[in-house]
């Protein structure tokens, strides 16, 4: 199993570059951040000091979207940094959350995001598409590669994961969730004529490593918020008893109105609704044994890469801690 990490582009982005290089050291594969902005600072930028000071992490936005930047733009931007640093960029999308609310703008739709995946993928690997129109390729483009990795919960994405991309992102680390979600992009691939087995599964939620589950979980309940948003646009599509897990529905229905300033943070008061059973089964809590137990559970449901979010008082700490689960998964 392949490890990552998931940071926000807090201030100052030398922390941001610290703690990835922190975790390239100690055995990570792959650096991920939020693209949202607004509420933290532009990604890309920090991408390519990430890569200059690591040696073998491949860096993404969990996630970026189909409608805050022109496709070509998305597309030059990791083609730039893989024709600097040696193709070790991956590109997470979904259809937008809070970098689409914050600015007034609904997310995507699914059509819009399968079209933006094709014409992103294309272009930075060096091939002309038809974009606005217009036939466009970039000519400086030379052996490109852009994996096009898409965020998912309901039927219909996932579906739409199975028949297009290069990898799926679960953020969630429920198994029976994992279980679902994976069988049904497995599907969809075979369907559509194409090798589930060649799909990457990515599973990303918080894990904080230690005895003070209590503490944990407060440090923690922020993700369930998180995913919250998600599930609720789940269920007005779908009801709550339609085909998504009642694993990924039920907890909601105290639900209130979500402040995004606090978003993706411990101690976010929009998501006392989240119950502590949820934070245990949505995240990794609890001693080393705990996480290994999981993690292992993960993997033999065909999880290939786990990548933990770092939003929470002891990241160094989960760091160290993970340098020796990574050994032992």
């Amino acid at each position: 199993m392949d490890f990552g990490v998931v940071l926000q582009t807090d201030p100052p982005a030398s922390e941001v570059v610290r703690l990835m290089k922190a975790a390239d050291d100690r055995g990570f594969t792959y650096g991920w951040t939020f693209d949202s902005v607004v509420l933290w600072q532009e990604p890309f930028v920090i991408f390519s000091q990430i890569l200059s000071a690591t040696r073998h992490l491949t860096v993404g936005p969990m996630v970026t979207n189909p409608s805050t930047r022109d496709w070509s733009v998305t597309a030059s931007l990791f083609a730039t940094l893989n024709d600097m640093f040696g193709n070790r960029t991956v590109c997470g999308i979904g259809r937008g959350d809070s970098a689409r609310r914050v600015i007034g703008q609904p997310p995507a739709n699914l059509a819009t995001l399968r079209d933006a995946m094709h014409v992103i993928k294309e272009l930075a690997e060096g091939r002309e598409v038809l974009h606005h129109d217009t036939p466009v390729r970039i000519p400086w483009v030379r052996d490109g590669k852009l994996e096009m990795w898409m965020a998912a919960y309901g039927p219909k994405a996932l579906k739409l994961v199975g028949e297009q991309a290069d990898g799926f992102i679960l953020q969630t680390a429920d198994p029976a969730i994992t279980r679902w979600t994976i069988g049904a992009v497995r599907e969809a691939a075979s369907a559509a004529g194409r090798d589930p087995d060649a799909i990457t599964m990515c599973v990303a939620a918080p894990a904080y490593v230690g005895d003070d589950i209590p503490h944990q979980r407060e440090q923690l309940r922020w993700f369930g918020g998180m995913v919250g948003n998600h599930v609720a646009d789940l269920v007005s599509r779908y009801g709550d008893s339609g085909p998504v897990p009642h694993e990924l529905t039920d907890y909601i229905k105290g639900r209130q109105a979500y402040d995004y300033s606090h978003h993706g943070r411990a101690g976010n008061p929009s998501t006392d609704f989240v119950p502590d059973q949820i934070v245990d089964r949505f995240c990794l809590v609890g001693p080393e044994s705990a996480h290994i137990e999981r993690l292992q559970e993960l993997k033999e449901l065909g999880v290939h890469q786990f990548s933990l979010y770092l939003m929470h008082d002891q990241r160094d700490e989960t760091l160290n801690a993970y340098s020796k689960i990574i050994q032992k998964v």
